[in-house]
């Protein structure tokens, strides 16, 4: 009998993390961080709930921290096994790992400097930058479409998930005493009709399928509608003399983000911004997706890849690129005009914190949110309307325009969820992973009502058997 363990992400949407045993095999579907009102908890608990060392193989859906964040802790507790993913995720997992790992250095300086104020024990590092380097020669990377053995009665196969370069669903085939079953597991599906990533790809055979449900409770807004409304609100902006804030995650939501800014300048349609990518993560990210443009959505970015444009080449010809730290403090000098997209994307560190501080203060000014924003984040607090925000130990007041552009998402919404399900035939098992738990009893009961299936939603620690 194979069974599946959810160690993260379990009515939650973060820290994905799902133990598959089956053929007297461990594989690791996901090794991810927490982030949100739990990260600092998980920063101190240094254990997994199971033993690193007797994991045979890990399959990396993509390179989100949440989905990739605690494989260099796993190798340090003893995880020797191949880690399997496509090799565009091959290319993003150093650039995210060690920029994760310097945050975390600075958050670990910072809790034990606190501890030693108050007589208490200080905390050792969960893993090392040798453990990232021994992360990155683990990697064997798998094409789209190849399946692909882990064991004589495991097999593999990896397709186009559309959710950031490289993101795959995998499907997982094991022959368990010559009856055949089959595991697919989303990982996060993409949105459908971006003009950035492929749509996700249509499978159509399992006896259980393991779905994301992060916005399991809601539809996207049509693309089209959410290029006008971003198109607006940054006219608005411009008109009230003010600047535009741009919290991005590094990885795919800055990519687009450029896409839909040239766009809108192409068609003229764009004010006389000055437009900073102010994220050295997200620099180095683009540059790999511009190494990939040829196999994405070609009605997106064909103007880019038959030419000598890129997405940081030729395209935008407001864009300035910010390195240096003192370059990125100096935007802090200009006084309106412009749009500065920075990490993180739920304001939870990283340059766009210090933009915050100097702009969130002054009503002529505008934060666009165009990414999933987790509980307890500053990003979420932002969002749901908070007068006030402490950050660097002062009490700002939130006087800018506070925008949310939820077409932007990189996850399916909901109709689109229940679409790709609906694909598989017949009918297969289905628990729902990946979202808040209100979201997944929402999406649950709409599977119900759509599809006629019944949805599990696992607890954490909750072993499921097929």
């Amino acid at each position: 009998m194979a069974t599946i363990t959810c160690y993260g992400a379990a009515q939650e949407v973060t820290g994905s993390c799902h133990l598959l045993r089956a053929s007297d095999h461990s594989i690791l579907l996901d090794c991810g961080l927490h982030q949100g009102n739990r990260s600092r908890r998980h920063l101190e608990s240094q254990a997994f709930d199971f033993n690193p060392a007797t994991i045979d193989a890990v399959i990396l859906s993509h390179a989100h921290l949440d989905h990739s964040g605690r494989l260099p802790a796993l190798v340090h507790q003893g995880f020797s096994g191949a880690i399997y993913c496509t090799p565009a995720t091959a290319q993003l997992l150093p650039v995210m790992l060690f920029d994760a790992y310097s945050l975390y250095q600075n958050d670990l300086k910072r809790i034990n400097r606190k501890n030693q104020r108050q007589g208490k024990p200080l905390l050792t590092e969960n893993y090392s930058i040798e453990d990232i380097k021994a992360v990155i020669d683990l990697c064997r990377p798998k094409a789209f479409q190849d399946p692909f053995a882990i064991t004589p009665t495991i097999s593999v196969c990896l397709f186009d998930a559309g959710h950031i370069l490289g993101s795959a669903i995998t499907r997982i085939t094991i022959n368990e005493r010559d009856k055949i079953k089959t595991l697919v597991y989303s990982g996060d599906l993409g949105k459908q009709g971006t003009l950035l990533m492929n749509d996700p790809k249509v499978l159509d055979k399992a006896d259980l399928v393991m779905m994301e449900g992060t916005y399991g409770d809601r539809n996207h807004r049509d693309l089209n509608d959410t290029l006008s409304q971003f198109e607006q609100i940054l006219h608005d902006a411009y008109q009230r003399n003010g600047n535009a804030l741009l919290p991005a995650f590094a990885v795919g939501r800055t990519q687009e983000l450029l896409l839909y800014l040239g766009k809108l300048q192409q068609k003229q349609a764009l004010d006389n911004w000055t437009i900073f990518l102010d994220s050295p993560m997200a620099i180095e990210v683009t540059h790999i997706y511009d190494h990939w443009l040829t196999t994405l959505d070609c009605e997106g970015v064909q103007s880019l890849s038959d030419g000598d444009a890129t997405l940081l080449k030729n395209f935008i010809s407001s864009l300035h690129l910010t390195q240096e730290p003192e370059h990125s403090m100096a935007i802090n000098n200009i006084k309106n005009h412009a749009i500065i997209i920075a990490g993180s994307g739920m304001c939870s560190g990283g340059r766009i914190t210090h933009h915050i501080k100097h702009r969130i203060w002054d009503k002529r000014n505008t934060m666009i949110f165009v990414g999933y924003q987790a509980q307890g984040t500053p990003g979420r607090a932002i969002v749901d309307g908070v007068k006030n925000i402490k950050l660097f130990g002062e009490d700002l007041q939130v006087n800018a325009s506070i925008e949310t552009l939820g077409g932007f998402s990189a996850h399916a919404g909901q109709q689109e969820l229940i679409d790709w399900l609906a694909n598989f035939k017949p009918d297969p098992r289905v628990i729902l992973v990946h979202g808040e738990a209100d979201a997944l009893d929402t999406l649950s009961d709409k599977i119900w009502q759509s599809l006629g299936i019944h949805c599990e939603i696992p607890a954490q620690g909750q072993v499921v058997a097929f």
